[in-house]
């Protein structure tokens, strides 16, 4: 009792004052006496609290926000004061439902409120019985609950022993809890150590230790005073757990910390002495000293940096190594460390950025945006390293830009081309004179961030050499499992390369070492048709150029036929890189005649490319026009594209030679001797002399002679020259074809039909013999192809020959 009335004097004398803490107090002890008198109305407002719980004759105060419960305390003042406090079990929920809600509350009456700004009111209450949750009224804007009295101690006698034992033993852990509590008050800690009474005791640890809001729900349900204080027993052992391992954890942490902040105070110190000495020159090591402090390196890193970082405190300005040291600091101070750059990818716009700055390449375009949908989904991937093969001039500098740009990276190009030595890529010592990093870490440091999109240009024009095979350094580069800790010679540090994107180029995958092509994904980008030409200068090179020769577009115009006459006869290559020197040349010239007033505008037409360009650079492709007796049309793929290779073929009277001419390479010449046995075969059924090969000699010849030509896809062509000109039947000159021959007269699939047809198309042939099993590769074709001839799928050279024979 002596307790409780110290409690209420101290809480009236902090919210009233001392004046009047008396009356205040008589007040209170009023309220106490009226707990005895029978409770009138069994039904209360309700204030659920949150990670608190009361308990009754305890003095609490708290804050409270919720509208129903301020409703609540505002409705309670107005009639007798008293509010019923139940715990939620979960204090995340704003609206609780009865089931949301302990059994068991206390009813308290409130002593004070304060309104505090943003609708927050401070409430002080004292708790007065305990009491059942018999039913929870909603009445919408405040809670309301049914409640039955119950008694806060079991009447039940209990054995005095076992209370004794419980007593100290409480008290011995309380001891401990209290030795993590430094700011405890003396008073509180001598009274409770110096309590015998079970429930006293029980009460004033409850009412004054910070204890889990569910461990307070349960002792505070419990009556039988002898499984309180077990519990409250086993809650303070519980805590005392948790408290010593914290306090482990803190220590030990603060050795880390006090470890380093120990160095970087007494470097500080020694900074401000040098000062004070007018030793200024040695200020520079204790920068680098915070610069290594704040990187995002691991412990052992950063450890063997402030080693380096120490070593000139103790050199002389002047010193060779001092200069090798802040180099070396400056090179990794300068590296990205956890730099990365945020985007938000978008396949959408990922396709909007690649079909605005290329045309056509569609299969190309597609696994770019799969390898991006794969990024969106899954940013942490990695082992996708693509691999741009094809000709030059065809895009796979720009289509890395573009992936860069989409993805939202920084993009760093790194060549390749003819580095021959390992530490171009790993870097060198740093103690040799002129050492410098790799060109890896170079584009780490350009980029800025330890995320860029890399382009290795040129992978193929790797060399190797007495000094090393960067090709084999380049491995682990591009290694998903190693590259997470690349180390280059000169940092000695591992650097994380996971997080970057790789993309190589190359224009001979046959040179590129196997071990490294299996770590790529090779996407082959092939050479450009006529057609495809004609839109990239529509679309793309010629405003670009426009607008680098500051022209406008309605100065310089050129007409369509211009540009195929362009495309056809001044260049000849697989890219567009010579169509857009050409276009570039034609620009200058034109700023030229308008810049001197000459004309205020230009249109190019066929006839003006003589004087803007010259004479032809190329001609046609030569094919037979006319229905002739052995000359066929054939078709060949070139890395600049498709042509028309005509074959003929002439029978002489002789022993039964056979001349090629036409610069055929083995594989060629070997198809000849496959159509001359054919043409035997089936001499009977075209009217052929059986003798043929003994009494006649036969010259079979490519024109272009000076052009190497190779590859077995000339057979069909070879037959049909040889049958025209033995039975002396002629081949339609509108007829154009390609295949491999066997022995037994079978027609082989062959590549490159796609520029095949495209040379056909451009000739004004009409009808291809192509293999039955090219097929499916006619999806590949142009429409405008497609539309434009007729295809014949030949699975045998009889097909072929039915076709390309006048009949």
């Amino acid at each position: 009792m002596y307790q409780t009335k110290n409690i209420i004097s101290q809480i009236c004398t902090a919210f009233y004052g001392s004046a009047n803490r008396k009356k205040c107090g008589e007040k209170m002890e009023q309220t106490v006496k009226s707990d005895k008198n029978t409770e009138k109305d069994n039904v209360l407002y309700t204030v659920a609290v949150r990670g608190l719980v009361a308990f009754p004759k305890m003095v609490m105060h708290f804050d409270i926000a919720r509208g129903r419960s301020v409703r609540a305390i505002e409705k309670a003042l107005k009639e007798d004061g008293r509010i019923f406090l139940v715990t939620q079990h979960e204090t995340y929920v704003e609206n609780p439902k009865f089931s949301d809600l302990y059994k068991v509350g206390v009813v308290a009456e409130i002593r004070q409120v304060l309104k505090l700004p943003d609708n927050v009111m401070k409430v002080l209450v004292e708790g007065v019985y305990k009491a059942n949750l018999v039913r929870l009224i909603d009445g919408g804007d405040v809670l309301e609950a049914e409640i039955k009295r119950s008694p806060t101690y079991s009447r039940a006698k209990y054995d005095k022993v076992e209370a004794e034992a419980l007593v100290r033993s409480i008290k011995d852990i309380f001891e401990k809890y209290a030795s993590y509590f430094p700011k405890m008050p003396n008073e509180l800690f001598t009274s409770i150590m110096g309590e015998d009474d079970p429930i006293k005791l029980f009460e004033a640890i409850t009412f004054n230790c910070s204890l889990n809001y569910r461990d307070k729900q349960t002792l505070l349900e419990e009556t039988n005073i002898i499984n309180k204080l077990s519990v409250l027993y086993a809650c303070l052992t519980s805590e005392v757990e948790i408290l010593e391992l914290e306090s482990l954890i803190n220590e030990q942490t603060k050795n880390i910390i006090d470890k380093g902040q120990k160095e970087y105070y007494l470097r500080e110190q020694l900074r401000v002495i040098q000062e004070q000495l007018g030793e200024e020159e040695t200020d520079e090591s204790y920068e680098y000293i915070r610069d290594i402090m704040e990187l995002k390196v691991d412990e052992k890193s950063k450890e063997k940096l402030l080693k380096e970082a120490e070593k000139l405190t103790k050199l002389p300005p002047s010193a060779q190594e001092t200069f090798v040291i802040k180099n070396y600091l400056d090179t990794v101070i300068d590296l990205p460390w956890g730099k990365y750059s945020k985007a938000k990818l978008s396949i959408d716009k990922a396709e909007d950025i690649l079909e605005k700055d290329h045309y056509g390449l569609k299969k190309v375009k597609e696994r770019i945006l799969e390898f991006l949908a794969v990024h969106m989904l899954n940013p942490e991937i990695k082992g996708q390293i693509i691999c741009l093969a094809g000709p030059p001039g065809v895009g796979k500098t720009s289509v890395a830009k573009s992936v860069a740009k989409a993805m939202g990276r920084k993009y760093v190009r790194v060549s390749l081309g003819g580095v021959r030595d390992e530490a171009d890529i790993r870097g060198h010592r740093k103690t040799y004179v002129g050492a410098m990093p790799g060109r890896i870490i170079a584009a780490l440091q350009q980029a800025g961030t330890a995320n860029p999109l890399i382009l290795f240009d040129e992978i193929d024009k790797l060399c190797s050499d007495m000094k090393g095979d960067p090709s084999s350094a380049m491995l682990e580069v591009l290694d998903s499992e190693q590259n997470n800790a690349f180390r280059d010679h000169f940092i000695e540090i591992p650097f994380d390369l996971s997080k970057a994107v790789f993309i190589t180029t190359a224009n001979n995958i046959d040179t590129i070492p196997k071990p490294l092509l299996d770590r790529m994904e090779l996407i082959e980008l092939p050479s450009y048709t006529a057609e495809e030409k004609f839109h990239i200068a529509k679309e793309h090179l010629i405003p670009k150029q426009l607008k680098e020769h500051g022209l406008k577009a309605s100065q310089l115009k050129f007409d369509d036929d211009a540009i195929d006459d362009i495309i056809a006869y001044y260049t000849r290559e697989a890219g567009v890189r010579t169509l857009e020197r050409t276009i570039a040349s034609v620009c200058r010239k034109a700023a030229r005649k308008i810049a001197s007033g000459e004309v205020k505008r230009l249109k190019v037409k066929i006839k003006d490319l003589h004087d803007l360009l010259g004479i032809k650079k190329y001609i046609s492709d030569i094919h037979s026009k006319n229905d002739q007796t052995g000359v066929v049309n054939g078709l060949a793929w070139t890395s600049v594209g498709g042509v028309i290779m005509p074959l003929e073929v002439i029978v002489l009277d002789g022993t039964g030679k056979v001349e090629i001419t036409g610069s055929l390479g083995d594989v060629m010449k070997e198809s000849s001797r496959i159509a001359v046995s054919y043409v035997r075969s089936i001499a009977d059924k075209y009217g052929i002399n059986r003798d043929f090969y003994k009494e006649n000699d036969i010259h079979i010849n490519a024109v272009e002679g000076a052009v190497p030509k190779d590859g077995p896809s000339a057979g069909v062509t070879m037959v049909t020259a040889l049958v025209s000109a033995l039975s002396d039947r002629k081949v339609r000159a509108d007829v154009a074809m390609t295949g491999e021959i066997t022995l037994h007269g079978k027609v082989l699939p062959i590549g490159g039909l796609r520029e095949k047809t495209m040379a056909a198309y451009k000739a004004g042939i009409k009808t291809v013999v192509i293999p039955a099993d090219n097929k499916p590769d006619l999806e590949e074709v142009d429409d405008a192809v497609k539309n434009a001839v007729d295809f014949v799928c030949a699975e045998t050279l009889e097909d072929v020959l039915d076709t390309a024979l006048v009949k």
